[in-house]
């Protein structure tokens, strides 16, 4: 005599197997909170943006090419919202399109900026917005660390300009800013290179006479 029993079984779980097969095949990854495509960063969204962005993106190790060799550097995981938009703007390469555009040599290298209209586009399309500071008292401006550029006229809560940056080339340290200027990462490698960039002759305005151009790209 045949039992049905087996049978039955057989059918039920073949059965619940096709039905989790269909439910897996009807989800529906959720939609990003923010499409890269065409997002407009302001001072309305920023903390909100970079705060999602950096959860998407960890990485914090960047590498800075330009004539004079390469300089690697370090972001800070204690500074989320400036490590978040450091690296938004290298996957966005608009470091690509800007030099080291001021060398104040035994002081500081400043990068980001450019007189090229590529750069003016570039900004207009990431957005209008400033970081809000993120101090933090074991942050310094030692040699080699990396700050954010900044405004200081009508500026009260010392906001960062998210697109200008800053390597402090005095050996003893730039302790003045300290509490002023974010600190936000450090040079790992490429000491030298900083150092031959504060040699370069400059125009009254504390332009390079030639331009030092940058190229910007992760490294982990």
């Amino acid at each position: 005599m045949l039992s049905c029993q087996n049978n039955s079984k057989d059918t039920t779980e073949k059965s619940l197997e096709q039905k989790n097969k269909t439910n897996k095949e009807n989800i529906v990854a959720p939609k990003p909170k923010y499409d890269l495509n065409t997002v407009i960063i302001t001072d309305d969204n920023v903390i909100d943006f970079l705060t999602w962005y950096g959860e998407q993106n960890q990485e914090k190790k960047v590498l800075i090419e330009c004539s004079y060799g390469n300089i690697e550097i370090e972001l800070f995981n204690e500074t989320p919202l400036h490590r978040a938009n450091f690296i938004y703007l290298v996957k966005k390469n608009y470091f690509n399109t800007t030099y080291f555009h001021r060398v104040v040599k035994n002081f500081i290298v400043q990068g980001g900026n450019s007189d090229e209209t590529i750069t003016q586009k570039e900004r207009k399309n990431i957005g209008k917005y400033f970081i809000p500071a993120e101090f933090n008292k074991t942050l310094k401006h030692h040699y080699g660390a990396l700050a954010s550029a900044r405004s200081w006229e009508n500026n009260p809560d010392k906001v960062s300009n998210p697109f200008e940056f800053y390597f402090v080339q005095n050996k003893g340290g730039a302790h003045h800013l300290d509490g002023e200027h974010t600190v936000f990462g450090k040079i790992t490698k490429g000491f030298d290179v900083l150092d031959e960039i504060a040699q370069q002759k400059t125009d009254e305005g504390e332009y390079p006479l030639f331009n030092i151009k940058i190229k910007a790209k992760i490294i982990e």
